[in-house]
């Protein structure tokens, strides 16, 4: 059962809490999304087991999956004295097709100033920056999600009227300290949307 926010009450609190938090900097709730329910591994088709059920990187399961790099768009973005944030969508440098929708939220005072300046300028995705500096870091899967995506989230995805997708809640922990609050939205479309 959801609530007026848009989660289901069966999520845990901080499960609820880390979501809310993430689309508060974007949207006036979780509702503008879509509608989310948790649910574990064994509940997601194989494909978005594949692409969400892990402690990597999206960047790197996303490309291999879709057999392409992807470059990130970037739709809004908000910052503070040392935090950053951007609400962004990720697109297959193949055929420009869109195969994530994201939120993320960093802490730029556990980064060199070159790392975030990097993050901020939108060359790359966050993960191919962090990789590419070598920073020390773990991913920890925090959450996944069902969701019946609301207009505002199914659209540029390039998704039909009622189709479930799936995401995940993560953490990336950099030298040992939460760094980085993630909401990772995938397709498994061979094909979606382009930008145009």
């Amino acid at each position: 059962m959801a609530d007026s926010t848009g989660i289901t009450t069966e999520a845990s609190q901080s499960q609820r809490s880390a979501l809310e938090s993430l689309v508060a900097l974007f949207a006036s709730d979780v509702s503008q999304l879509g509608r989310f329910v948790a649910v574990g591994t064994s509940d997601l088709p194989t494909s978005y087991a594949a692409l969400l059920a892990h402690d990597d990187h999206m960047t790197v399961t996303l490309e291999a999956y879709h057999e392409s790099l992807v470059s990130v768009v970037v739709v809004d973005e908000q910052s503070g004295d040392d935090w950053y944030a951007r609400q962004s969508l990720l697109a297959r440098h193949l055929d420009g097709a869109i195969v994530q929708y994201g939120i993320m939220r960093i802490d730029l005072s556990s980064l060199p100033a070159h790392v975030a300046s990097a993050i901020q300028s939108h060359t790359a995705p966050l993960g191919r920056i962090l990789i590419r500096n070598n920073l020390l870091r773990h991913v920890e899967l925090l959450a996944l999600w069902r969701i019946e995506p609301a207009p505002s989230l199914a659209t540029p995805l390039g998704l039909a009227p009622g189709e479930t997708i799936y995401g995940r809640s993560a953490a990336i922990h950099l030298a040992g300290k939460p760094s980085v609050d993630l909401l990772e939205i995938v397709t498994d479309h061979p094909s979606a949307q382009t930008t145009t």
